[in-house]
């Protein structure tokens, strides 16, 4: 296979963002990476758009070709990639495959999702579409009851406490202080606030769930032989994993552990050849405070276990043993469903650039964790230094 790399990258502000569209929001995240790239939209060969609930939240499909032809791509390829959560992750690897494969050498990717116009009661029921109708969808299980339940059996396993999902919080608000696109920009919280926040689904509360959130983020894909045709520093996927684990609560063997995610880490560790010792900084999918704690010991980052007391103790924080969400992560950059896989890109490039807003010291090696529905899919992607 090509090797292939990311010269270009995207991203709008994440909030409330009223009067855009998924189209606007796509269009601007698209054009920053066209620009930071130096390519032009007639140099793009292929476009994949990660995207959920387009339909359900903003009345609006074929998001994908209403995006290329907005930004005068041609007629080539556009494909509306859809993985839940995980959509924005599903669709870089589709334009990494395809340009390793050697169908095309120049790809945008995207991803896009506007909610905030919906009410929560209309977020949360379009959110439980990912999981299974017959089953969890019958009894009226939602995302903050699955991860509550994840939550509850963590603690009972390995002793974890509430104050290590507040850390978790706590430490992914601090962060996105220095992320002027974060949702939570210019939004502090205490240690106390997070802890005495109202309870969503015990034992988590409020800071602990991530928000509603509008956004979009956009990368572009080069083949590595033909970087050199192109003006910017070239940050290599060195890897890349997807895996399908299980998508409802009742076929799971361990609460605390997502098999997907375990399966793309080990696809790209070892197509990168890397391990988990070798990230300076990670982006992981933290769409709760326990999912990333979870995430930190699936992916090798902590024994299992540990991720809670380790958090606390700083090792996760910028500078720490391994930095992880610099951005602020889903709980505080935000969470606009298909756009948050390329959010955690434009983050780990940014900082492998040297050029992130809260800089990791000396980053070279950096992850990207994406998880869609309970766990039922999960994309990993190991960038390096060009």
């Amino acid at each position: 296979m090509r090797r292939v790399s990311i010269i270009g990258v995207g991203c709008t502000p994440f909030g409330k963002l009223s009067g855009r569209s998924i189209k606007d929001l796509a269009l601007e995240a698209c054009r920053e990476a066209l620009a930071d790239a130096g390519v032009s939209p007639d140099q793009i060969e292929a476009f994949y758009l990660g995207n959920f609930a387009g339909g359900m939240l903003a009345r609006q499909e074929l998001t994908a070709a209403l995006v290329a032809g907005a930004l005068g791509i041609g007629s080539v390829p556009a494909t509306k990639v859809e993985g839940a959560c995980a959509s924005g992750g599903i669709a870089l690897r589709h334009g990494y495959m395809m340009i390793a494969a050697g169908y095309y050498d120049v790809v945008l990717v995207a991803g896009v999702e506007k909610m905030t116009q919906a009410s929560t009661e209309e977020v949360t029921a379009a959110l439980s579409t990912a999981a299974d109708q017959q089953t969890e969808g019958m009894t009226g299980l939602t995302f903050p009851g699955f991860f509550a339940a994840v939550a509850r059996r963590y603690m009972h396993e390995y002793g974890a406490t509430p104050e290590h999902l507040a850390a978790v919080a706590f430490k992914n608000r601090e962060n996105a202080q220095r992320n002027p696109r974060a949702h939570f920009y210019g939004k502090t919280a205490t240690l106390d606030e997070i802890l005495s926040s109202r309870l969503v689904a015990d034992p988590l509360r409020l800071y602990d769930c991530s928000p509603i959130s509008d956004g979009a983020c956009a990368a572009v894909l080069v083949a590595n032989d033909r970087v050199h045709e192109f003006d910017r520093q070239p940050i290599d996927i060195l890897g890349s994993g997807q895996a399908t684990g299980c998508t409802t609560l009742q076929e799971m063997d361990n609460l605390c552990s997502l098999e997907a995610v375990i399966e793309a880490a080990r696809q790209a560790y070892e197509q990168a050849g890397v391990g988990p010792e070798d990230v300076d900084v990670a982006e992981v999918h933290d769409c709760f405070s326990i999912a990333e704690l979870i995430a930190l010991e699936d992916l090798g980052l902590m024994p299992r276990g540990e991720a809670g007391p380790r958090t606390v103790a700083g090792e996760t924080r910028v500078g720490g043993r391994v930095t992880v969400n610099p951005s602020g992560g889903l709980l505080s950059k935000g969470h606009p469903v298909g756009a948050t896989g390329l959010a955690q890109v434009f983050e780990i490039v940014r900082q492998l650039r040297g050029e992130s807003d809260n800089q990791v010291p000396r980053a070279r090696i950096g992850l990207t964790h994406n998880v869609g529905g309970t766990g039922g899919v999960a994309a990993v992607h190991i960038l390096g230094v060009g």
